[in-house]
This record gives structure tokens, sequence and C-alpha cells, in this order.
């Protein structure tokens, strides 16, 4: 795959992954002004629930299957029937995992809710019955990464990213049908008693479906290209130990991953009910994803693929080079991003939240987050180019490492104010992020002898010196806009906040670009050039 493809396929990937996130907002609007945020019971209860089966799907196959299966896939395809038989056999063992840990996780729905909640009692009723819905999930979310994944490994880019598009129009049709059958509470005054199974069943059921839509439609997709899904049972003799032994490593990680999840949710109910706890964690940690979905996911993907090809055949000099570029590319984006999130924090929780001290509850938040984000998103380069060389091994080292770090800073954080915890815990995130991507980064250039530092030191220092204007102007905006003050403007009120938002945001880009511009940043230009190009012949 050439530079030029991979920047299409990536801009394609982005583009997607922007309107599914752009309608996940419109989601957590909507589910905010129909359940609430801070410090509403209802929410709390709900955000365990729904983020339940996610969690147990990552502990069974989820970052198996991304670690695993391109790079198999892709050494299957030089088989005679193109990989063909090899996939079904995949497809067919994951299937049986995922339903049997579906029904398994469903009938412990109660047990794992409790391991979850269990520093909150009186809202663990709650939890339990939106559990029972959420649970079915799990098969579906691992059906949405296998088909998905297969078509990535084929070069099929676009359906994987576009897909959840469906399943945000269908929970958010589910939220306004729930809204206006049973009443919104943007202020999140219901309490667990009022609750009725028909509100359960319609909120947490909605969820789910959602779900559903997103994963099967993907068949459809298989098809186009060419690709016939035939149940095959036969496991023996196709060389599925050498993914087992792979997948046995990425599983003890996810164990670890989920370890630490534990801790953070336990640490966070202790706040339910005072102030800012699990859903504001959740909205805060919603915004924090956006730009890493949207540029590191979309860049890593595409570079994932000819990452594994040129494992494959042992050539590491341009996995070292793939590597460089994504690293490069990644930070150039998302240094703007962790510095605008940090400016525009508190209009974004305005937008989820009403009044200053709900709304900047959710932003500190999101700036203690916000300060890890560079390193969260190198790290996911880094960890995807230890999948490539086929070495999940590694990985769980310093998962584990990450997991010690955040869990004593976790734990600390009980002794701070309760207003406070949700801050101190993502400032653990942090930390925990910093940390591993410190040990990730050393532990590769073991592996890849150099990676190309001078290159990336050289487009980390040209970044920060294009930060300087952006970020001190975008601070004199948020100030003249009423954005660190009760009655402002930019958190008075969601236009408010979004125009706000705007403004700023499109203020700091342009001085960011201009000042990379002037910088004669490569990779700046790396992205415009073509684009200009385009656009100078038209």
């Amino acid at each position: 795959m050439t530079d030029d493809r991979i920047g299409r396929a990536s801009l394609f990937l982005a583009s997607g992954t922007l309107v599914s996130r752009i309608l996940g907002f419109v989601k957590a609007i909507v589910l905010a002004a129909t359940i609430g945020v801070v410090p509403s019971v209802s929410a709390d209860a709900f955000a365990v629930a729904n983020g339940l089966p996610n969690t147990v799907y990552v502990i069974v196959a989820g970052g198996v299957l991304s670690a695993v299966l391109v790079p198999q896939i892709v050494r299957a395809s030089t088989h005679a029937d193109g990989g063909g038989a090899y996939i079904n056999k995949l497809l067919t063992l994951a299937m049986v995992i995922l339903l049997g840990a579906t029904v398994v996780a469903t009938a412990a729905a109660p047990l794992l809710t409790s391991l979850y909640a269990g520093s909150n009692a009186d809202i663990l009723p709650l939890a339990i019955a939106f559990a029972w819905w959420c649970m079915p999930q799990i098969f579906f979310y691992g059906l949405y990464t296998l088909l998905g994944e297969v078509l990535n490994a084929r070069r099929s880019f676009g359906p994987f990213t576009w897909v959840p598009v469906l399943n945000n129009v269908v929970a958010i049709a589910g939220l306004v049908a729930f809204g206006f059958a049973f009443g919104f509470d943007p202020d999140g005054l219901r309490d667990v008693g009022d609750w009725t199974g028909g509100m359960v069943v319609l909120l947490a059921g909605s969820a789910t479906l959602g779900i559903v839509v997103q994963a099967v439609v993907l068949f459809w997709f298989w098809r186009r290209i060419g690709l016939r899904y035939r149940p095959d049972f036969a496991w023996r003799g196709v060389g599925l130990r050498t993914a087992g032994k792979l997948a046995g490593w990425t599983f003890g990680m996810l164990l670890l991953t989920t370890l630490a999840g534990i801790v953070q949710t336990r640490v966070l109910f202790v706040a339910t009910g005072q102030g800012a706890s699990v859903a504001a964690f959740d909205t805060a940690w919603l915004v924090f994803m956006l730009p890493h979905s949207v540029i590191t996911v979309s860049i890593a993907t595409a570079y994932f693929t000819r990452m594994s090809e040129h494992a494959a055949i042992e050539n590491l000099d341009e996995v070292r080079n793939d590597l460089s570029s994504a690293l490069r590319g990644v930070l150039v984006i998302l240094a703007l991003a962790a510095a605008g999130l940090i400016v525009v924090a508190y209009p974004f929780g305005a937008v989820f939240q009403s009044g200053f001290a709900a709304a900047s509850a959710i932003g500190n938040i999101l700036i203690a987050l916000a300060l890890g984000l560079v390193a969260f998103s190198l790290l996911f380069v880094v960890q995807r180019t230890f999948y490539a060389l086929n070495d999940t091994r590694t990985p769980f080292f310093f998962t584990l490492f990450q997991v010690i770090v955040f869990s004593g800073a976790a734990f600390a954080c009980l002794l701070l104010p309760v207003d406070w915890i949700g801050v101190g815990v993502a400032l653990a995130t942090t930390l925990a992020v910093v940390a591993q991507f410190t040990l990730a980064t050393l532990l590769l250039r073991r592996r890849l002898g150099t990676l190309d530092g001078r290159r990336i030191g050289r487009a980390l220092l040209r970044s920060l010196v294009a930060l300087v204007a952006p970020v001190l102007v975008g601070l004199v905006l948020l100030v003249a806009l009423g954005g660190t003050s009760e009655g402002g403007f930019a958190v008075s009120s969601r236009v408010g906040a979004i125009v706000s938002m705007v403004v700023i945001g499109v203020v700091m880009s342009g001085l960011y670009f201009a000042g990379l511009w002037l910088l004669r940043s490569p990779e700046l230009r790396g992205f415009a050039e073509p684009l200009i190009a385009r656009l100078r012949r038209r």
C-alpha cells in the first residue's frame, strides 16, 4: 500500500469516524437530557450497566481479535484459496466463544454489576435491572469486530468505520422515545424507586438494538467483496495454535485492564449522588476519545495492515518507517487537539449539563484527561506495532506496569474531597498512560534498534512552538466569551457553548497550522500539498 493510498484510506476512515462520533455526541446530549449527568443516580447506574457488555467482550475477545486477527489473516491470504477457509474456521471458533461468554455473562449479570457498583448499594438494584437487557450486546460487539477486522485485512476499511452511524441513530431514537413516553429528566432528579420495568426495557433495550444493527449489517459488505461465511468446526491443522498463543498474552493483558476498570468505577462510585462520578467521567471520556478515534485510530488502522505485511517478511526497516510516519502524523494533529480540549473544557461540559458547577465538574475531568491525550494516542500506535510483529507478550508487561501505577494513584484519590474524586481519577489515568507509553517506547526501541527518534523529536518541537500563540489566544477568547464564570455566554447555554467552541477552535486551528506551515513542517505539508494540488487542478 503506497503512502498516497494510506492517506486516502486514513481520510476515509476519519470521515466515517467523525460522522459516527458527532452522532455519538448527539446521543450523549440526548441521554443527558433524558436522565441527567451530575449528580444523577440514574445516569451512573445506566453508565455501569451499559458499559459492562463492552468490558466483558474486551476481556473475552476484543483486544485479542485486534491483536491477532489482522496479522493472521494477512498471512493466511497467501494460501491457495486466499485465506477463505481459514477465515471461516477462525470466525466459527470466535463466534462459539462469544456466544458462550454472552450466556454466562448474562446469567452472572448481578454478580458482575456488584463487582463494579458494589461500593454504592443504593443504586445497585437499578444497575442490575439495566444489565439484564444490556448483556446480550457482548455477542454483537464481538460479531461487529470479527466481521470488520476481516474487512480491514482485505483493505475494505470503510464499513467497519461507517456502520456505527446506524447504531447511534437507533440509540438516539430509543432515547427520544423514552423521553416522550416517560419524561425528560436533565437534572437527574429521578430516583431509583421511580423506575418501572417498561422504562428499563426501553432505555437499555434500545441501546442493545443499536449494537445488533451495527453488527448484522456488516454481512452485506462481506458479500460485496466476495466473502461467504460458512460455519466450519474443523479447527485442527490450520495453524490456529499460533493464534491461540498470541491470544493468551493479550487475554492476560485485558484482564489487567479490566482490573483497573473495576478500581476506577468503585472509586468513582463513592462520589455518586454528591459530585462528578461514573456518568460524568464517561462523558468527559467521550469527548477525550473524539480526536483519538478520528485521527489516531484512522491512521493506525491504515498503517497496521502494511506493518503486518512488512513484519511477515521480516522487513524491520519498513516497519520502522511505517511506525515513524504514523507517530509523526498522529503527533502533529493530536498536539492541537489536546491543547484545544484543555482550553474549551468548560464549554464542552456545558453542552452536556446546565449550570456552571456541573459543567465545570465535567470540564475539570476533561482537562485532567487531555493532559495525557498525546501519550495515549502514541501508545496506541506503539502497541499496534508490537501486534504487527506478532508480539503480544511485551504489551502484557507494560500494561501490568500501567495497572499498578493507576491503581495506586486511583486509591489515593479516596483521600480527596468528594467533589474532586473524578478529577483525581482522571489525573491518575494520565499519569499511568504517560508511564506506560515511556516504558513501551523503550521496549520497542530495543526490539527495532532505533525508532527514528530524531525526526519524531523535531516534529514534537515544531508542534510545541506552533502551539504557543494558539493557546494564548484561545485562553483570551475563552475569558472574553465568559467561559470561566457563572452566567458567561460560553457556559450558560448549549448554543453559547457550541458557538464559543467553534470560534475558539477555528482560531486556534488557523494559528496552529499557519505556524506549522511557517516552520516548514514536513508532516503538515504531506497532508496539505496533495489537497492543494487537487484544488488547483479544479
